[in-house]
């Protein structure tokens, strides 16, 4: 799995639902939620 840091936990935690994004310039990048808050995540890179 992937791992982002979320704000709120203020810590790395899974993404959970994660989904593939392209950003403006073309860099690929990986969305989703945090497991325990469910706000939004979000880390540039690959899956």
């Amino acid at each position: 799995m992937v791992q982002a840091y979320c704000v709120k936990c203020r810590k790395m935690v899974e993404i959970q639902n994660p989904q593939q994004v392209t950003l403006k310039n073309g860099r690929p990048a990986v969305k989703g939620t945090c497991p325990e808050t469910g706000i939004t995540v979000f880390r540039i890179g690959k899956l």
